[in-house]
């Protein structure tokens, strides 16, 4: 499974970058705006941190014309950018549209398998199924990812399924025994990934008889 981040802040992203296994990354309105800077530096940063892994950026306006310009206008702006469109009809019509000049697209606030079905079937590059949100609304998030996941295996659909609105490492670890291609994760999930308590007391324990090892090399 393949691990993107979902964040807009670049020093996420280098701490994730480094640990070696980073995909990816998403963004949204929602994280670009809490990072306080202008849209274009956010992007320049990131796609300087990331230029040989896709990038999510989203289109702002909700027709279809208006998604046309500002995704073309992404696009210019790396070779690994993605275009991220929201799930409406006329976010549908956009799909269509950049796939078939070859612009790769991943179809956002996807909450139902059926809107999952019509994603994959214009041929979206990736689709994001929330599982957090739904979560907060007594849904079982994970039941739309086994749904989606059915659908796409049933038909050989070729669109990825990002595991989105990610809230803990349990939806991460579901996502990867049901078989989704990428979980999009906040840093401090990922962090939340490495950790056990059984392993902070082993090591203080290791540490602890380390001290009574006689003639230490090191």
């Amino acid at each position: 499974m393949k691990f993107f981040i979902d964040t807009a802040d670049v020093e996420e992203i280098r701490k994730a970058n480094n640990l070696g296994f980073l995909d990816g990354v998403t963004t949204n309105p929602t994280l670009i705006s809490k990072v306080k800077k202008p849209f274009m530096d956010v992007v320049k940063e990131i796609l300087e941190e990331v230029p040989d892994k896709p990038v999510s950026l989203e289109v702002a306006s909700t027709n279809f014309e208006g998604m046309v310009k500002e995704g073309e206008m992404l696009a210019k702006l790396g070779k690994n950018v993605v275009i991220k469109i929201p799930m409406t009809v006329e976010g549908l019509k956009a799909v269509k549209y950049f796939e078939e000049k070859g612009i790769k697209t991943n179809v956002t606030l996807v909450f139902s398998p059926a809107q999952a079905l019509l994603a994959m079937k214009l041929g979206a590059s990736y689709i994001s199924p929330f599982v957090g949100r739904l979560d907060d609304i007594s849904h079982t998030g994970m039941d739309l990812i086994r749904q989606i996941k059915t659908i796409k295996d049933n038909y050989c659909f070729k669109s990825e399924i990002i595991v989105a609105s990610v809230r803990n490492p349990v939806h991460v670890l579901e996502s990867a025994l049901i078989g989704a291609d990428i979980a999009t994760i906040p840093y401090s999930v990922i962090a939340q990934l490495s950790k056990h308590p059984l392993t902070d007391i082993g090591l203080e324990r290791f540490l602890k008889d380390w001290e009574n090892v006689p003639e230490k090399p090191f």
